[in-house]
């Protein structure tokens, strides 16, 4: 399943590998797709929307919603 969250906060590629690390540890199948100016994370995963954006706030980061 695509998801697509609304992600704050990212201003490096440390984040980018930090968010990325942080979808994976949940689903590390997970493909994941980040546009960092436009603040998007694409997850091609089959975990639920909910484990996925907890992850990704657990790392630090506002998951919009």
């Amino acid at each position: 399943m695509n998801q697509v969250f609304n992600v704050q906060g990212m201003t490096c590629g440390h984040c980018e590998k930090a968010v990325t690390q942080a979808v994976q540890s949940v689903d590390p199948q997970a493909k994941v797709s980040i546009d960092r100016p436009a603040g998007k994370v694409e997850v091609q995963t089959s975990e639920s929307r909910e484990a996925i954006a907890r992850a990704i706030a657990e790392e630090g980061y506002e998951v919009a919603a």
